[in-house]
C-alpha cells in the first residue's frame, strides 16, 4: 500500500475542492494548490500567477489603447473562483482609476468559449456603444470575438492565459492581446515546494509566478 505524503492540487472549483483538502488535513497530508486557490481547508502553500497583476496589465493596456476614454465590457469567469475574483479585481482597479473609462457590462461566462459567444451576443444587442472587451480567459475572449465579427463592429478584445489559439488570434490581429501565464513554471515551482516540505523546510504561503503581455 502506498502512503500519500503530500497533495499537489490544481482545483477546477475553489469551493468543491474544500472537502478533499479537509480530508487531507485530517490525514495529516500537506496540501499545495496550483494555479487556482481553495476557499477553505488548510493549504500549506499556494503557487499561482499573480492574477491581480495580470488583470491590471489588461486594464492598463485597454486604457492606453483607448486613449483614456471609452466603454468597456468585462466577461467574468466562474463565480467564486480565485482566478475570476483576482483578475476582475486587477482589471477594475486599472479602469476605475481613469474617469473616461466606463464599464457598461460585466457578466459571467464561466471561462467557456460558447458561453462567451452567447453572453457577448446579448451584450452587443443591449449596448450600442462598446470599445473594448476584457475576458478573464482566452476561451471567453475567442467566443466574444466570434460574436463581434458577426456584428461587424470594431471592438478590441484582451484575453488571459496565452493559449495557442489566442496567440494565433493576436498574430492575425483578431485579438489585441492576451496575458500569458507560465504554466510550466507553476508546475515546477509546485514540485520544488513539495520537495522543500518533504525535507522539513519552511515554504512561502504564496509563490507568485510572473506574467507576460503578448501583443502583435
Amino acid at each position: 500500500m502506498i502512503r500519500v505524503v503530500i497533495h499537489l492540487i490544481n482545483p477546477t472549483d475553489s469551493d468543491a475542492v474544500v472537502s478533499a483538502i479537509r480530508a487531507a488535513n485530517r490525514a495529516e497530508v500537506p496540501v499545495v494548490t496550483l494555479d487556482r486557490g481553495a476557499t477553505g481547508g488548510d493549504v500549506l502553500s499556494h503557487v499561482a500567477s499573480d492574477n491581480v497583476q495580470g488583470g491590471m496589465m489588461a486594464g492598463e493596456l485597454i486604457v492606453k489603447v483607448l486613449g483614456g476614454s471609452g466603454k468597456v465590457v468585462e466577461l467574468q469567469g466562474v463565480a467564486g473562483t480565485s482566478a475570476a475574483r483576482d483578475r476582475g479585481e486587477g482589471f477594475n482597479a486599472a479602469v476605475d482609476a481613469v474617469d473616461g473609462i466606463v464599464v457598461v457590462a460585466s457578466q459571467v461566462a464561466d471561462f467557456d468559449r460558447t458561453k462567451g459567444l452567447n453572453v457577448m451576443e446579448n451584450i452587443l444587442q443591449a449596448q450600442s456603444d462598446i470599445d473594448a472587451v476584457f475576458a478573464h480567459n482566452d476561451e471567453m475572449a475567442l467566443g466574444a470575438i466570434k460574436a463581434i465579427e458577426s456584428s461587424n463592429r470594431d471592438i478590441i478584445v484582451v484575453g488571459f492565459d496565452g493559449t495557442g489559439d489566442a496567440v494565433m488570434a493576436v498574430k492575425e490581429g483578431a485579438m489585441l492581446a492576451t496575458v500569458a501565464q507560465q504554466a510550466a513554471r507553476i508546475g515546477s515551482i509546485g514540485v520544488e515546494t513539495a520537495d522543500a516540505i518533504l525535507n522539513g523546510k519552511v515554504v512561502a504561503e504564496y509563490s507568485p509566478v510572473p506574467l507576460q503581455l503578448i501583443t502583435k
